[in-house]
């Protein structure tokens, strides 16, 4: 009876060799390999006294066995530590090119999402043409698209912009009124200040002034921007530097007509002639068009309220009569004129 007791205990402690030596002995495809081991660890554990149910042994994760998913897990973990150390030097370049905490949280709360180096990058650009921090956010907030230009594009048209002359310090006004001049075609642009150098005979250095104190002609028509000059140049009778230094291009067309015309037939306006003299004194072009209508209606051309919208109502009204119908009027005119200087 000892024997065999003896027999049984030997038995045991060989069972898991011999599991082991069978494990190694039979082949075994390459996939089933990690559920042969975790097999044989079962069957070690239950030999050794051991419930199945009750073992410990807990099969590893199959993402930790896998090299390309240690590889990702890896990239993730560094991914996490790069992001503060990004945010770190993103803040500390913004604070050495004088932006405040309070600009630094704006800029932050623009668009959570960009990445710091790209907003880094697009930020330095406007630095660079001359802008100063309170302008780049202003700017930014307005238009936060332009943080996610390309940082060629920006490089691009940040040279164009410094050949127009809208460097140091300049661009401040133009991106303030105008943000989608750099996100807009640069064949607009190209539009735009041909129609002033060719179409109009503006100088070099005229265009930049324009354009610094006119932005808003870069979203103008070609064909209504060269209408707009050729009406005051040659209706009114203002020279090229006269536009210039009163921002008369940033004047809607409807607002200079009628102002115009209505202090014409009022008699206190009269079109300059080829010596640039008239009979009357003309009002200043800011007395016409910088004021409100209230002050240009007390101030320059002494008339009620009431009378200026009805000449508004006439004035719209004769605009919408064909061309042909005023053609027909004049000759008519003219016919009555001649007939009376026969008689």
């Amino acid at each position: 009876m000892a024997a065999l007791g003896r027999q049984v205990f030997d038995w045991h402690r060989l069972t898991p060799l011999t599991w082991a030596l069978l494990a190694r002995q039979t082949p075994q495809p390459a996939g089933q390999k990690r559920t042969a081991a975790f097999l044989l660890c079962k069957l070690m554990t239950v030999s050794s006294g051991g419930g199945l149910e009750e073992s410990s042994f807990v099969e590893p994760p199959k993402c930790a066995q896998k090299p390309e998913h240690r590889t990702g897990l890896i990239q993730c973990l560094l991914e996490k530590q790069r992001t503060p150390v990004l945010q770190e030097n993103f803040v500390r370049s913004l604070r050495d090119m004088g932006f405040s905490d309070v600009h630094v949280n704006e800029l932050l709360s623009i668009q959570p999402g960009t990445h710091p180096q790209q907003m880094l990058d697009i930020i330095s650009e406007l630095i660079l043409l001359g802008l100063n921090p309170e302008p780049v956010c202003v700017a930014l907030k307005k238009s936060p698209q332009l943080l996610k230009l390309p940082v060629m594009q920006m490089k691009k048209r940040s040279s164009y912009l410094r050949k127009l002359g809208l460097g140091e310090g300049k661009l401040k006004r133009v991106l303030y009124c105008c943000p989608e001049i750099f996100t807009m075609r640069q064949r607009d642009i190209e539009v735009i200040v041909g129609v002033l150098k060719e179409k109009c005979l503006f100088t070099v250095k005229q265009v930049t002034e324009i354009l610094h104190r006119c932005p808003y002609v870069l979203r103008e028509d070609p064909g209504e921007l060269e209408y707009k000059f050729q009406y005051a140049y040659f209706r009114m009778g203002i020279k090229h530097v006269d536009i210039v230094k009163t921002d008369l291009l940033q004047y809607s067309m409807t607002k200079t007509k009628q102002r115009h015309v209505f202090l014409e037939r009022l008699g206190r306006y009269q079109t300059p002639d080829k010596k640039g003299q008239t009979q009357v004194p003309n009002p200043l072009l800011k007395d016409i068009l910088r004021v409100s209508e209230a002050e240009f209606l007390a101030r320059t051309a002494v008339s009620s309220a009431e009378e200026f919208e009805v000449f508004k109502k006439l004035l719209a009204r004769e605009e919408e009569e064909p061309e042909g119908c005023m053609a027909d009027d004049e000759s008519l005119d003219e016919e009555e004129e001649e007939d009376r200087e026969e008689e």
